[in-house]
């Protein structure tokens, strides 16, 4: 009799254990940054503040590297370089070139094996600069912004699609005008 006891306490103890409902963990979205543009831009330009993902011209490289969310792929004198995937289909790098510790350049290369995608990401790059930027000047597969107002000192924008038959290749650099 006390077998049978321990037998079925033993089994009410596992059939209450096993009806308990674990709770689902569900992915939170981060709110979208760009929303009216294609959510890579989300990812390649980050912010709304500064010229690009948060920083602007003349930041020192401390704040560089603060902003950016891992170590950069190389690192010199007055350079820093880092290395992103964004999935299987695109990557991009951005490069950070300064003098005496003053961001003097960003170069940003995006890379994406869809053609379409790259398009329309080329596209979404030239619409958001020129909402920033107005008056763009197009020539020869370039697409130039001057920034000559306000408070800040004169810059560059240079868009340029450099795809090929195979490859979607989309160069923006980021200058100060001399």
């Amino acid at each position: 009799m006390r077998k049978l006891l321990s037998c079925v306490i033993v089994l009410l103890t596992l059939i209450s254990v096993s009806c308990k409902e674990t709770p689902k963990v569900t992915e939170q979205k981060k709110p979208r940054i760009f929303p009216e543009y294609n959510e890579l831009l989300d990812e390649i330009i980050r912010s709304k503040e500064g010229v690009i993902r948060g920083v602007d011209l003349n930041s020192k490289a401390g704040i560089i590297t603060k902003t950016e969310t891992k170590p950069p792929a190389e690192v010199d004198k007055d350079y820093l370089y880092f290395e992103y995937a964004i999935d299987s289909v695109t990557n991009y790098s951005v490069t950070y070139n300064l003098e005496k510790d003053s961001l003097d350049e960003v170069a940003v290369q995006i890379n994406c094996n869809d053609l379409d995608l790259s398009s329309k990401l080329f596209t979404d790059l030239k619409t958001y600069y020129e909402k920033k930027l107005p008056n763009p000047t197009e020539d020869k597969g370039y697409v130039v912004y001057n920034c000559f107002e306000g408070q800040r000192k004169p810059f560059v924008i240079s868009l340029t699609d450099n795809s090929t038959p195979n490859k979607g290749i989309i160069n923006l650099i980021i200058y100060k005008d001399k």
